[in-house]
């Protein structure tokens, strides 16, 4: 009894402290100052995230309290798209914390049920930071820890938005082949539900299929396109809220940027910067992270059709105007392929050198680890 007791309390101490440290990033972040991704950083994280693996496998809040995380998780989500990622990484994973301490003690089925829904939204929304930051292994051991949660609502929905999601990581990280495993699976888990996943899965699978077989094969064109047939139609049959989250659901403006991405990696130029050019009039002005990638692809258009000035033209006014705390790797990482994709096709481009040189005195606010 008392090494349970002194375990229970060093498991206390330990939490407290992994929360602190979050508490004083998000306060320095407050306050202007240039936070990197360290050590002690990602060590709370991963602290914070075993500890609710370790609250799942083993374990009375008030419907009030639910109430307000449930309001808090979706407003994390709206903020995802115009808050800079590690600033709302500290927010959602406080909330998380706090989830699972309520977890701890076994609830009633129904609030218990509700909590599950939470961790899985707000493991899953940190497993999306974490792409953005660059690390893909934590954002693997997220939405790992995300399926588990999902696991115990029963919900088909939950369950399919959380491994298309997670679908992005090996997408974003050259693994097409495992991304269109994932995204088959989701759409699986979907059936014949009508939500998010129902439209992001295909999606994937054409974004997976382009990277697969390149660009320009008219078979894999085809077998792409009927995917992204399959997405619109079932975008049609999502429900109003559902279509308005861009988080937890999934938007007209999603789509619009994802069809033209799985298009630009087809080889379909034109086509795909006509979608692409729809998809930026949807963003709102307070928006960065979809529309920075966008701009990224319509330069990529433009290099596809031999005009290389306004390829590198587009691509460095995207990059001198991305504010600060707006420059996590994975955007970082577009730019530094458009740089090498620029000097295969023309090394000795005017253009190219200048473009290499903004690159290197633009920081990275936010490191890549482990990508």
């Amino acid at each position: 009894m008392l090494i349970q007791s002194i375990s229970n309390a060093s498991s206390v101490v330990g939490g407290e402290e992994d929360e602190n440290v979050l508490r004083r990033t998000l306060l320095q972040l407050l306050a202007g100052s240039g936070i990197a991704l360290d050590g002690q950083v990602l060590g709370s994280v991963e602290s914070i995230r075993r500890r609710m693996d370790d609250t799942l496998v083993s374990a009375t809040v008030s419907a009030a309290m639910l109430d307000q995380w449930e309001e808090a998780t979706i407003g994390f989500g709206r903020q995802y798209m115009n808050t800079p990622p590690l600033r709302l990484l500290c927010d959602v994973l406080l909330e998380f914390s706090a989830v699972r301490k309520a977890m701890e003690r076994r609830q009633p089925v129904d609030l218990q049920e509700r909590l599950c829904r939470m961790a899985a939204q707000l493991a899953g929304l940190s497993g999306m930071i974490m792409i953005n930051l660059g690390d893909h292994r934590l954002a693997r051991s997220f939405f790992r820890t995300g399926r588990t949660a999902a696991d115990e609502t029963g919900d088909r929905a939950l369950r399919a938005w959380v491994t298309a999601r997670e679908a992005l990581v090996p997408l974003y990280y050259g693994d097409p082949r495992e991304a269109l495993n994932l995204a088959k699976k989701s759409r699986d888990m979907a059936g014949q539900t009508p939500c998010a996943a129902q439209a992001m899965a295909p999606v994937v699978e054409a974004r997976a299929l382009a990277m697969m077989s390149g660009s320009g094969k008219k078979d894999v064109v085809d077998q792409a396109k009927r995917a992204l047939s399959r997405a619109r139609a079932a975008f049609s049959q999502m429900t109003a809220v559902d279509q308005d989250d861009s988080t937890f659901g999934y938007t007209e403006r999603q789509l619009y940027f994802h069809q033209g991405d799985a298009l630009v990696k087809l080889g379909q130029a034109m086509e795909a910067d006509l979608i692409l050019e729809q998809a930026l009039t949807k963003y709102g002005p307070a928006d960065w992270l979809d529309p920075t990638f966008i701009k990224f692809d319509r330069a990529q258009c433009k290099l596809l059709e031999g005009d290389i000035d306004e390829a590198l033209a587009i691509a460095r006014a995207t990059l001198d105007g991305l504010g600060d705390n707006c420059r996590p790797g994975i955007l970082m990482q577009r730019a530094h392929e458009m740089a090498r994709e620029v000097e295969a096709k023309a090394p000795n481009h005017a253009g190219l050198k200048l473009f290499q040189e903004a690159l290197r005195a633009t920081p990275t606010e936010d490191p890549v680890i482990g990508a």
